[in-house]
């Protein structure tokens, strides 16, 4: 036989309380005693009863979902955001779902879904937004926040560090070493992220009289960046420092250099990431990088990103954030002052 449903109006008859106090006792951050809250929880346990959210929703017009969108996982670093910002929203009793947008399609691949699922706001973790298409989710009416990447777009939310300060450092303290051939290992070519580190990594060697001495790009992935370290040293002259746009392909560059090209890190080779992953502080890595205030970062997005769906009119906010150089083994302890000089400069 088919057991009968167990209804909020069950729950409140052998709790003792009204219908309204069970609601509530199921909703985070609801105006309810811990007394009530206790008896209902007990009641709920003993009769079996689950709240229908899928019903809710229907009720209260909110889904209480929020996208999540990213073109990939492999980077520790977005792991560390998404854990950060799916115990912030689950305290505040929202669901997320995660959506893939692959680099090559971008958001395009994914943004018809999304509107069919009918979320509340999006948070995208490294997604590279046009201006078209920047302009498209705003036309939806989805409050939307962009975490570490830039679009040119005034009507979305952004939230970042600051790349360009970031390769400015990293450029002028691996020339301040002593290094004359320093490389970049770019990431995705047509990220923001990507494009302002190696601005920024440029004027930090012009500002040293330097030049960058090659550039490969390793889309931000471990296996491209072992590739791209190995052309860049099977060049007639070969980088004596390498500068990468992350810590995941700085430390793919790191393992092909010891393991396949028998050249020692940093005795040989000077080594700077960027993000300042869980990894990279690892002995066998310690690897000098770049370290973003993830913390801060997923703070500020996620309280934006509820603050919009709470207010639909509240205005969008492009926020960037400091970093700090974190000196570990990967690079050559300078010989004087030159290095902190350089972490002054600019």
């Amino acid at each position: 036989m088919k057991r009968k449903s167990v209804t909020s109006r069950d729950v409140a008859r052998l709790a003792g309380v009204s219908q309204s106090a069970v609601s509530r006792s199921f909703s985070p951050n609801a105006s309810v005693s811990d007394k009530t809250r206790k008896k209902v929880m007990e009641a709920a346990r003993e009769l079996g009863y689950r709240p229908n959210t899928i019903a809710r929703s229907l009720i209260t017009r909110s889904s209480r979902t929020i996208a999540v969108v990213t073109y990939s996982l492999e980077n520790p670093f977005y792991t560390f955001v998404l854990e950060r910002a799916s115990r912030f929203f689950q305290k505040q009793g929202y669901h997320l779902l995660l959506f893939f947008a692959p680099s090559d399609r971008g958001f395009d691949s994914v943004i018809e879904e999304i509107i069919r699922s009918q979320v509340e706001g999006a948070l995208m973790l490294a997604i590279t937004l046009d201006t078209e298409q920047a302009e498209t989710v705003a036309d939806f009416g989805i409050p939307v926040v962009i975490v570490n990447r830039t679009v040119n777009y005034a009507g979305i939310s952004q939230v970042g560090c600051d790349n360009h300060r970031g390769g400015f450092w990293a450029g002028s303290y691996l020339a301040s070493l002593g290094h004359r051939r320093i490389a970049y290992l770019a990431g995705l070519e047509d990220s923001s992220t990507s494009q302002q580190r190696y601005a920024g990594f440029v004027a930090g060697l012009a500002s040293r009289g330097q030049q960058c001495h090659a550039v490969e790009v390793g889309n931000y992935r471990y296996l491209d960046a072992c590739q791209a370290t190995r052309r860049l040293f099977a060049a007639p002259s070969v980088p004596d420092a390498l500068f990468a746009a992350n810590d995941l392909m700085a430390i793919a560059a790191m393992e092909t250099l010891r393991h396949e090209l028998g050249l020692a890190v940093p005795q040989d080779v000077s080594i700077v990431g960027f993000d300042d992953i869980p990894m990279s502080t690892w002995p066998s890595h310690s690897l000098t990088t770049l370290q973003q205030p993830v913390e801060q970062m997923v703070v500020k997005a996620t309280e934006l990103l509820l603050e919009q769906i709470a207010h639909a009119d509240t205005e969008p906010e492009h926020i960037m954030l400091p970093v700090t150089p974190m000196l570990r083994g990967s690079t050559r302890r300078p010989g004087g002052a030159g290095a902190e000089a350089a972490s002054e400069t600019e």
